[in-house]
């Protein structure tokens, strides 16, 4: 597949923003500036970089825990979302969500989502909303192979595929959910059969080659957009790190992770747009020059970010009744 100079650009630029942002998170969390969960995204830049260009900027997008690459990718500003994650109230989700619950309604991004599994049937309402207001926006849900195990999956896609709701199912699956391999908690480990069973259509994907990704993107919301109704897209990927920073990675071994990370998916890409001619090993430095001074800025933003003040705690949370009729405010 042939691409320009300046797509190629973008799309190495994305994943290269998108790894050194996680490394500067990996940083930052264990130098204490970052607290609670971090689930890093190495080794899937290529997923987000390749397919969210394929998503027009009214279509809705929702995410897993392991969201950050999706938010950038989408738009919201790498400050916004640094910020965030030090819970700052400059953050994109006002400091109150933090590393899991990246949200930004400016650019339909919906989150971040704890739950496993727990954006798939919202992506689905999102797409009902769609189909009754008789618009041509798409909802994407991405997720990873684990949340197939789970309800909600089954739930929001028997209702997707009965409904021909206008939603795209973007399973990134990389092998492990949390600490299990696949083997060992699916008995059918064949994830677009499942889809398959439900009468929706459905393809797998090198998930670490990024122009795979844009191509089968590009073919999904084709067909989504297109009133033929969902669609599930399999990343077959693999992250480098562990699941979280909380987790010893006792359950892979060292030899599998290096050989995955012979694919890596900027290495591969970067080889193969030298190799074709559309990038000069100068654009490369460029590109890690404009990246590193983009999360250095982010990082100050961050630093330089506000605290919530501890009369504001519970604004949001608490609603008080209204006041009854010549009573005191």
């Amino acid at each position: 597949m042939s691409v320009g100079r300046d797509e190629a650009r973008r799309l190495l630029w994305q994943m290269l923003r998108i790894r050194r942002f996680e490394e500067k998170c990996a940083q930052l969390y264990s130098a204490g500036k970052i607290r609670g969960f971090l689930h890093l995204y190495i080794g899937e830049e290529a997923i987000a970089a390749g397919a969210m260009p394929e998503l027009r900027d009214d279509d809705s997008i929702l995410a897993t825990y392991r969201e950050h690459g999706h938010a950038l990718a989408r738009g919201v500003p790498a400050a916004a979302i640094m910020a965030e994650m030090f819970g700052k109230r400059e953050g994109c989700s006002g400091g109150r969500g933090g590393s899991m619950h990246l949200f930004d309604v400016s650019r339909r991004f919906f989150g971040g989502n704890a739950i496993v599994g727990g954006a798939l049937p919202m992506a689905s309402g999102f797409a009902l909303a769609e189909q009754l207001r008789g618009t041509d926006r798409i909802a994407a849900c991405f997720f990873g192979e684990g949340a197939v195990a789970e309800g909600e999956f089954h739930e929001a896609a028997n209702l997707a595929a009965l409904w021909k709701l206008p939603v795209l199912f973007l399973c990134e699956n990389n092998l492990y959910a949390m600490g299990t391999a696949i083997g060992r908690s699916e008995s059918n480990v064949d994830l677009c059969e499942k889809a398959h069973s439900y009468g929706m259509h459905a393809l797998s994907v090198d998930g670490m080659d990024v122009l795979a990704v844009r191509e089968a993107a590009r073919r999904a919301t084709g067909s989504v957009r297109g009133g033929e109704g969902p669609m599930f897209v399999e990343f077959r990927t693999y992250r480098f790190r562990a699941h979280s920073m909380f987790d010893p990675e006792l359950y892979r071994d060292k030899a599998e992770v290096a050989e995955w990370k012979k694919r890596c998916p900027i290495e591969r890409f970067t080889r193969a747009a030298s190799q074709a001619g559309w990038l000069a090993e100068a654009d490369v430095a460029a590109i890690e020059r404009e990246v590193a001074a983009e999360i250095d800025a982010a990082v100050a933003f961050a630093e330089a970010g506000s605290w919530e003040p501890i009369e504001d705690l519970a604004r949001d949370v608490y609603a008080r009744p209204p006041a009854a009729p010549g009573a005191p405010a």
